[in-house]
C-alpha cells in the first residue's frame, strides 16, 4: 500500500528502500524523505509517449536501457536519491544497476516538469545532476510548451543546447537518436509506430 506521508525520523538510503514501496512516491535527500505529488494525465501521457518511442530505439539499436519511475537513481557522493521521471542507462554502465536503484548518474536524466515541481526540477535536481556527473538532462514542460535540452560540457557545466531548424534536438547521450521538438506538444501526441518510422527503428 502506497504511504502518503514522509516519516519524521531521519534514515539511511537502506532505510529508505525498505520503507518506500514501488507505489510510493517519494526521494530521499540527505536522509530526509520528500514526497513527490502524483503525476497528471498529460504528464504521464508524455512520459509514456517518450519511454515507447526511446525504449524501442534503444533496445533496436542495442544500447543500453530505459528505465521510467518509480526507479531511484541514488547519488551517494551527494547524499540523494532521486526519482526521474525515467533514464537512460548506457550498455557500458549496466554494471551501476542493482534490484531497485541505479547507484551513480544515468546517461540521460529526463523531467516532465510540473508547476509543483518547476522549481525543484529547474533548482535542486538540475544542481544535483550536473554535480553527479549527468551528461544530459531533459527538462519537458508541457504547461509552458518548452524543452530544454542541456548536456555536460568539459568543463563540468550543462550547457543549453541549440536546436537544429525545425526545432531538431540531436541527443549525444543516445547515439543517433533525435526529437522533434513539436511533437511533444501536438494533442493527440503523435502516434510511436510513425515517429519510430521517421526515426529509421521500423
Amino acid at each position: 500500500m502506497a504511504k502518503t506521508k514522509a516519516p519524521t525520523k531521519r534514515m539511511t538510503y537502506q532505510e529508505f528502500l525498505s520503507w518506500c514501496d514501488e507505489d510510493t512516491w517519494a526521494e530521499w535527500v540527505d536522509g530526509e524523505v520528500v514526497m513527490v505529488t502524483p503525476a497528471s494525465d498529460r504528464h504521464q501521457d508524455l512520459v509514456r509517449f517518450l519511454i515507447q518511442v526511446l525504449g524501442t530505439y534503444v533496445e533496436a539499436k542495442a544500447l543500453g536501457v530505459v528505465r521510467p519511475a518509480p526507479f531511484q537513481m541514488y547519488l551517494p557522493e551527494l547524499r540523494r536519491g532521486r526519482e526521474p521521471d525515467f533514464m537512460f542507462i548506457a550498455s557500458g554502465h549496466l554494471d551501476r544497476l542493482k534490484d531497485r536503484y541505479l547507484e551513480g548518474p544515468a546517461d540521460l536524466v529526463v523531467e516532465i516538469v510540473s508547476p509543483e515541481s518547476r522549481l525543484r526540477d529547474r533548482g535542486e535536481k538540475y544542481a544535483e545532476y550536473e554535480l553527479a556527473g549527468v551528461p544530459e538532462y531533459w527538462l519537458i514542460d508541457p504547461e509552458l510548451q518548452r524543452a530544454d535540452f542541456y548536456v555536460l560540457d568539459k568543463t563540468g557545466r550543462f550547457r543549453l543546447m541549440d536546436l537544429e531548424p525545425e526545432g531538431v534536438f540531436r541527443s549525444q547521450a543516445i547515439p543517433g537518436f533525435s526529437l522533434k521538438s513539436e511533437w511533444l506538444w501536438q494533442e493527440p501526441l503523435p502516434k510511436v509506430l510513425e515517429v519510430l518510422k521517421e526515426l529509421g527503428v521500423i
